[in-house]
């Protein structure tokens, strides 16, 4: 507890990868490209499958391309804001999953999923202020 740190044992962000919503993010993108996608439907393979591929993808991505704008407060919090929206999108995604492919896909891993994108749309939500606030105070 050496100078207030109560046992906070974070390392320093100096890359995106260092971001607990990103390796959080990018191991979701990888599940629901192994897990999910391939056990789809033929007949989806173009719509729901294809959205799926692209939308699993784009937020770990947009934490990454965001992260070099992370100084410009308003394109630093587009590209989170913009990271919620495909988290949305991705539970939106599952649920038709669950709803309609449950012969085809494992319902327990989507809602898994689902939450694993709530989880991380309150993550980049705290983020944003976060970040906002520490750069205020400077």
């Amino acid at each position: 507890m050496e100078n207030g740190n109560l046992g906070n044992s974070r390392k320093p962000i100096r890359s995106y990868r260092d971001l607990e919503v990103y390796q959080n993010l990018y191991r979701v993108q990888i599940k629901v490209l192994v897990e999910i996608v391939p056990k789809l439907p033929k007949e989806e393979k173009f719509d729901l499958a294809d959205q799926m591929r692209r939308g699993c993808k784009a937020p770990p991505a947009l934490l990454a391309e965001g992260f070099a704008k992370r100084y410009q407060k308003r394109n630093w919090q587009k590209y989170l804001d913009d990271c919620i929206g495909e988290c949305n999108e991705m539970t939106n995604h599952l649920s038709v999953c669950i709803d309609i492919y449950h012969h085809y896909i494992d319902p327990s891993v989507c809602k898994e999923l689902i939450e694993a994108y709530d989880i991380s749309s309150r993550q980049l939500n705290t983020l944003g202020k976060t970040w906002r606030n520490f750069h205020e105070a400077y």
